[in-house]
């Protein structure tokens, strides 16, 4: 929609008249000389141009409701739910705060925290403000991705996750792709790879993003796989990826085998051993994906949106029986 700044002008002052001061679009029209059905095409532009959001607060019984039931289902710690915003940007914010809120409350000094890769974790960075300090060491999970950038990459995040609570970082000094596995299997046996990675699987809390596995994800974006690759993985079921090194079906169970051996971080299984893995997803998108992730069994916290929390519960109505019954926590 194409306004110039003369008629932006005007629509913003209608619609400051209109929910700001409370004056009905009768009022309005007269005071403008407009008629009242150009008042109320002013009013529908300024949702459109994003002037105005409407939003709708869910009571604080219908968030513990969700809450509880996330909990139940799943066998999860805690669900942390965050209101819904149309933008993404805002909707992101909105969910890293709650993350934020949560680890000031459960980091304690000589804990480990190893932090995974991609935009919500590094969104959970710039919502941490003067917080108490806190002896803690936070460990990269992944490697590295020239292509990710800094707003990405798990050495970048974990370093200013130390410098909020004046903690210490440590870096996965390895790539987080590689195509040849056993170039892969090579740089694992490095001590300096091993020691880092193993300072990560004894973590006391672990941050890790979950992807859609679609074909215009950022797996694809930064070339670890085509888009060809991530199809044919999809029609076979694979609904989610944890960070870009494991993948999972509906049933919370590995997938997509062929894709395996790439990545340079910890896996499913080293996942299952720490105390409290933290999901975060703030994308409406991702509600199949974090089903899957939640019938795996290696969340322990989830973060997410209001919305993606009621489709995660609709989805996993619908589709009861394809939930392993060692990994659905009902």
């Amino acid at each position: 929609m194409s306004v110039d700044d003369q008629e932006l002008s005007l629509i913003t002052l209608v619609a400051k008249q209109y929910y700001y001061e409370g004056k009905t679009q009768d009022e309005i029209s007269q005071s403008h000389n407009l008629s009242r059905t150009k008042i109320g095409r002013m009013l529908r532009q300024a949702r459109d141009l994003g002037l105005v959001t409407i939003r709708i607060n869910l009571s604080p019984i219908e968030f513990f409701n969700l809450e509880r039931e996330l909990k139940s289902r799943f066998n999860i710690q805690h669900a942390l739910i965050a209101v819904d915003h149309e933008d993404e940007d805002l909707q992101r914010v909105a969910v890293a705060q709650l993350v934020s809120d949560h680890l000031v409350e459960k980091l304690a000094d000589g804990m480990t925290v190893s932090v995974g890769m991609g935009r919500n974790l590094g969104a959970v960075t710039a919502q941490l403000g003067g917080q108490n300090s806190r002896d803690c060491t936070f460990v990269s999970s992944i490697g590295g991705s020239l292509r990710a950038g800094e707003g990405l990459n798990s050495d970048h995040i974990a370093r200013r996750f130390a410098a909020a609570f004046n903690g210490r970082s440590e870096t996965l000094y390895a790539p987080a792709y590689v195509s040849n596995p056993k170039l892969r299997e090579l740089l694992l046996k490095d001590e300096t790879v091993q020691q880092t990675l193993n300072r990560a699987r004894r973590a006391d809390i672990a941050l890790i993003g979950i992807g859609d596995f679609s074909e215009s994800s950022y797996l694809v974006k930064m070339g670890w796989y085509s888009a060809m690759e991530i199809s044919r993985a999809r029609m076979n079921g694979t609904v989610a990826d944890i960070s870009g090194y494991d993948f999972l079906d509906i049933k919370g169970q590995p997938s997509a085998p062929e894709l395996q051996h790439r990545v340079i971080g910890l896996s499913h299984e080293d996942f299952c051993r720490i105390p409290n893995v933290i999901a975060v997803a703030s994308e409406h998108n991702k509600a199949l994906s974090l089903l899957g992730s939640l019938r795996s069994g290696i969340i322990k916290t989830l973060a997410t949106s209001v919305s993606n929390a009621r489709a995660i519960i609709e989805i996993d109505d619908q589709t009861k029986g394809e939930a392993g019954p060692a990994n659905h926590g009902r």
